[in-house]
This record gives structure tokens, sequence and C-alpha cells, in this order.
């Protein structure tokens, strides 16, 4: 798929900025713009730059590599390094001390009104800083009085594709992979380019093409069959800012080097993946290195061998290491063969069972990328008590933007509600204000490697991500890895002005949607952090029984009396236990524990009486009914406002919410009624439950 077809460029498909005031105003700004300099960089800002002006305004501004007329600048937007002397002549020292290596300053002249510097230490920054002066002027922000030096928060801002080589795309709810078709690398760059535009302005700086359960062709991925066409798409992310990575087996050295062992310590072995990171870098420079998934889901990695986790990301480590590459290893680790009568074996457990004891042992270009939850990417899980617990230990969070559990792209989830509230979560490590942002960012334990990883819910649609709202969710999850301390509520605001409307009824119709979403969802789902009761395999529509007799280890053990699982110290499987002691004693206790969470920890009687007043019983009964009626509202919303959406996206939106409600009615039925069958209590309203 190529730039002819007809997609969407979401938040980067310029209108012409409908306020003549305002426009009249930037025109005397942005008709000249100044390069200083004619590296990559320097020219894909001016490129990005020009193009936007060009649609935002309505013409194309001059570009020239003179900045001087006379002896005073002329107006316009002065482009460069902050080490050239034009640009050190109107941005200072102090200033300049500001930056990091990734940052941007944009500041107005007000010695010469009409003169815009956009300046940068490196060439990454100064693209981040364009597209940052862009989304300012689609925001209607005063550029007279601009003065922005911002850094990025997080050194990895990164997405993970699980994408496979023969075009489809696990868990993928947007079409087929931008990346492969029928086991081939994509020769379609402009398409490819455009994501690297969509990717950089939101400020990502690596994405792993490939899917991380690693098979078939794509093992040869690491190898000159393909290197050559991975390169092709390096060429592109790079002008961009943003580095490539692959998924790796783990066992490639018996699959590929015909080796009899991929054992870590084995000399051959090292030998072997040394050889493949040279060739690997002589085909991609710059490439950011292996994602790992190992001894997981019938995934092969170092235990096969008789060695731990940390001697398998340390030989890859090793082999990186001349080049400047990491090596991201994945948490999401557990024994999948659980009986479902073994009430004490815990798959919560086993992430922090797994790495805690190696905390300290990995090398410094090792990178643990943890799950947010210790499940499985459920509607609501507690934090991972990794976070906090790994002190001597470079870590990522791992987000899924892709709505496996959370609606596919079908239901409206705006994820950034949640995040927020997992970053938000103090985990005590060194006391009061541990939050886990502050892990994530790499400031509570000085790591050298830190940030965001997320599973990508982009395909080949029109749209890119299947569902037009769900964009936001990709766009909150690149805003937040830049800077945690955006909320979810200023994020969807900008995100909708940009790519939906800038009615101000529409935009606020739009944003108290997306703000509702994700409680409205978890209403009609599954009950006070419970999860998993999913149809399996597909994961979308209800099952309450579904998974409850399963290896994965994914149970909620209602009876007829009671449900959830214990997972106290005192009495159950220990998990509590896992968190620093204020967080172990708050989750210990039923009475003290969140009641959103209190079923993930405690088992629970039918008539146990809530906060609100209400039996355990009754609150299953009230949220999936509110739910459902919550959904039909989301729709209503919507077509208030179908005078100032386009007409093409307020259509395919409108069956995307007759589609969810469909769905949420579905839920408030079947677990409804598996729970007035399963207890024999009745709603004490009456409304009907078959």
């Amino acid at each position: 798929m190529d730039k002819e077809v007809d997609y969407s460029l979401c938040w980067l498909e310029y209108s012409k900025i409908d306020d003549e005031p305002y426009r009249e105003k930037l025109s005397k700004v942005v008709k000249n713009i100044i390069a200083v300099g004619q590296d990559k960089f320097t020219q894909t800002a001016v490129e990005e730059l020009k193009t936007a002006v060009t649609s935002l305004v309505g013409f194309e501004p001059e570009v020239s590599k003179e900045a001087l007329c006379g002896d005073n600048p002329i107006s316009g937007i002065i482009v460069g390094n902050v080490t050239d002397a034009l640009i050190m002549k109107y941005i200072s020292d102090d200033e300049i001390q500001k930056l990091d290596e990734e940052g941007y300053v944009i500041k107005s002249v007000k010695e010469n009104p009409g003169l815009v510097v956009i300046g940068s230490k490196n060439g990454h920054g100064l693209v981040y800083g364009a597209f940052s002066f862009i989304k300012h002027i689609q925001l209607k922000r005063d550029v007279e009085e601009v003065h922005i030096i911002d850094n990025p928060k997080c050194k990895l801002r990164l997405l993970n594709h699980w994408d496979n080589m023969d075009g489809t795309v696990e868990r993928g709810y947007a079409g087929r992979s931008i990346f492969f078709c029928d086991n081939k690398v994509t020769n379609s760059l402009g398409r490819i380019k455009d994501y690297a535009r969509l990717l950089s302005s939101i400020g990502i700086n690596g994405v792993v093409i490939n899917n991380v359960n690693v098979n078939k062709n794509a093992i040869w991925l690491i190898t000159p069959k393909y290197l050559g066409d991975l390169a092709k798409l390096a060429d592109v992310f790079r002008q961009y800012g943003i580095k490539i990575y692959l998924s790796i087996n783990f066992a490639s050295p018996i699959y590929i080097g015909k080796l009899k062992t991929a054992d870590p310590l084995d000399e051959d072995v090292i030998k072997w993946w040394k050889e493949t990171a040279k060739t690997i870098y002589e085909y991609i420079p710059d490439f950011g290195g292996f994602l790992v998934k190992a001894d997981s889901e019938f995934n092969p990695g170092p235990y096969k061998f008789g060695r731990d986790h940390a001697d398998g990301a340390n030989m890859l480590a090793e082999a990186l290491a001349p080049y400047g590459g990491i090596v991201i290893w994945r948490c999401f680790v557990y024994n999948c063969t659980q009986d479902w009568r073994d009430t004490k074996t815990d798959r919560a457990k086993a992430a922090y069972d797994i790495f805690k004891p190696l905390d300290g042992k990995f090398a410094e270009n090792v990178v643990l990328q943890v799950k947010y939850g210790p499940m499985d990417f459920q509607v609501r899980e507690p934090v991972s008590p990794l976070f906090g617990g790994l002190e001597r230990t470079n870590q990522l969070i791992e987000l899924q933007i892709t709505q496996e559990y959370t609606g596919q792209q079908i239901d409206l989830c705006y994820l950034a509600t949640m995040w927020k509230e997992v970053l938000e979560f103090d985990t005590y490590a060194k006391g009061p204000e541990s939050k886990v942002k502050y892990v994530v960012d790499g400031t509570l334990f000085n790591n050298k490697y830190s940030g965001f990883a997320g599973v990508s819910n982009v395909g080949s649609d029109k749209n890119w991500t299947g569902h037009w709202l769900a964009q936001a969710n990709l766009y909150a999850f690149g805003m937040l890895a830049w800077d945690h301390s955006f909320t979810p509520e200023e994020i969807a605001r900008e995100w909708c002005v940009r790519a939906l409307t800038n009615d101000p009824f529409a935009v606020e119709t739009i944003v108290s949607m997306l703000m509702r979403s994700w409680r409205v969802y978890e209403k009609y789902t599954a009950p006070l952090g419970i999860g998993w009761m999913v149809t399996p395999h597909t994961h979308y529509g209800p099952s309450v029984d579904g998974y409850e007799y399963s290896k994965w280890g994914t149970y909620h053990r209602a009876d007829t009396k009671a449900i959830g699982i214990d997972r106290s110290v005192k009495s159950g499987t220990g998990f509590a236990g896992q968190y620093h002691r204020e967080n172990a004693a708050m989750f210990e206790s039923m009475e003290t524990c969140p009641e959103e969470l209190l079923l993930f920890f405690h088992r629970v009687p039918y008539d146990y009486v809530l906060k609100s007043g209400e039996t355990l019983i009754q609150h299953i009964y009230n949220t999936h009914f509110e739910g459902a009626e919550e959904a039909e509202k989301l729709k209503e919303d919507w077509v208030k406002i179908k005078d100032y959406i386009r007409k093409d996206i307020y259509e395919d939106v409108l069956e995307r919410f007759n589609r969810q409600i469909e769905n949420a009615k579905e839920w408030r039925d079947v677990v409804n009624s598996y729970f007035y069958r399963k207890t024999g209590i009745p709603d004490k309203y009456g409304r009907k439950i078959y």
C-alpha cells in the first residue's frame, strides 16, 4: 500500500486555518523558512514545516539558506543546530544548557518581531521541534510570544509491532501489516514515511517491526536474506529520528546457524551472535537492538539450557554493545501448565519471583520490559510489583495500545486514563512519591535506559487504527512517553482539535466521551479487577467461564457463595506480599484494598457490603446495567455532533458505536444471568435478567 491509496494522515492531515486574523498574524512569521545547515534532519524539519504551512496558511513559504538582509535578519523561521553562530545569536547559553540530546527550543525573537528560531543540539531534536511548532500553529497558539524549551522525560519511547511476515497482525484490529506481505518486507515506502512522520510528531524514537513470537520466516530477519530490505525501512525512519529494532528467536543459532545448542554460555553460540550482530550493523548502522520473548508461551529461552534470564540477556547484550545496541528482555514469563484445582500457584507472582532475584545482574545495555500489570493487559489490574521492586535494573513499562482486552477498536476505550493511574501509582520503593512514572523515566533509580514500550494498534486500514477515535490512544501513548505530566484530558483535547474538529461544542463532547469510555467499558465487562471473562482465543465478547479451567492460570473461582482470588499473605497465594510494605498492607486486607481491585486480591462473599452500601452481587448487576446504558449514551453524544464531523468519519464511528452497544448488551445479559443463576439472588431493582 503506497501514497496513491487514500489513507488518513490523522493529526497531520492539515486543514486550512479558518481564523482569518490568526492566519494573517501567522503569515508574517511563516512566509520564510531559513535552513541553517544541510544535514538530513534539518532538511526533514524544513520539509515538514513547509508542508504544514502550505496547507494551514494557504501559501507555500520561501525556503532559503540565507538569513540576512543587510544587517538585520528577515522575518521567518530559522531552523538549525544551537552550535551554529546564527542560532546562538538568539538563544542564550542558559537555554542551551537546559537542552538534552533530543530536546529543542522554540523562541520568538522580541528584538526582531516576526522571527522565530527552532534549535536543538542534534537533528532528532530539530525534527521534534518542527513538529512541536506545527502543533502550536494547529492549536492557534500565539506565535509572537512563543518560548518553549522541551526535553523528553524518557530515553526510550518505543512501539512494539506484533506483525507477522505473512501480513497478519497478532492482536491487530486495523487491517494487515504495513511492514510485511507474503513473507516479504514491504517496498511501499510512501506509507512507511507517513507512519514515521506520525510517530516522530509524538516523540517516538524506536519501532520493533515484527512480532515477539518469532517463528517461520521471521527467524531469518536478522540475516542478509532480509537485511537489505530492512535497511531501506531504516533509511526512512532514520530521517525522523527513529531506530528500528527486531524481535528475535532465542534459538536462532540452532535454526539458522545449524548449531546443536543455543546455550548462552556456549562459546560457539556467543561467537555466532557476535557475527550476526556485526552483519546487522553493516546493513543498518544505527540498528536499535533486539526484543526478546524467552521461556514464555512456548518460546525458547535460556531455561532450556539450564541458564537464567540474566545469562541469556547478557550474552546478547555483549554482542550488541560495540555498536551501541540494547537488548530489551520481556518479563512476561510464567508457568503455563497450572491445574485449576491448584489454588496456591499464581501466575501473577511469576514475573517478580523470576526477575527480582536477578536484580543488578543484567548488563548495562539490557532493559527489562515489564507489563504494567502482573497478568496480561486486563481492563483493570494492579500495578506490577516489579516497578519499585527492581532497584538496580533498567526497565521499560509495557502498555498495550492495541485493544486486545479493551474492545478491539470496536468499542471506544480511551486508555490514557488507565495509563495515567498506573503512572501515578506510588511504589514506596524509596518512601512516598516513589511513583511508577519516576521508575520509568529513570530518575528514581538513576537508570541508564528507561521509558515506555507500547504494543501498536496500527494497521493498513485507511484510518490506521480501525476505529477513528482509537487514534487518540496512539497519540496519547506518544505524549505520555515524552512527558508523563500531561493529563489524559489535555491530550484528548489536543488530539481532537488536530485530528477531527475545532468546533468548541464538538471538541468538549468528544473529550467527554473519551474520558468516560474506559470506565464505561469496565462497567459492562469484568467486575472489580477479576478479568478474563472473555471469549477464549478471540478475547472479544463475554464467556464467563471461558478460561476458568484452562492451563493459563486465569481464574475467577466463582461458586454459589463467593468469587475472587485470595492473594493475601495470610491465607492466599502471597502475591500481595511482593509489594513494598505500605502497598502490601493495603492490598492484604479486604477493608483497605481499593474496591476496583477487590476481586483480584480477595475471595469475597456475594453478600459483602461495599462502600456504596450495595452488596457485591448487587454491584455486579448495577454496573452491567449502567455500562450498557452508558454505551448507548456514547452513541447519542456522537449523533449530536454530526454536523461538525467529516461525513465518512462520522458514519464509520457511528457504525462502531452500534456494534459496541450490542456488545455491551451481550456482556450485561451474559454476566448478570451467570451470577443470578449461580447465586439465586435477584436484582433488587427487578430489572430483566435472563
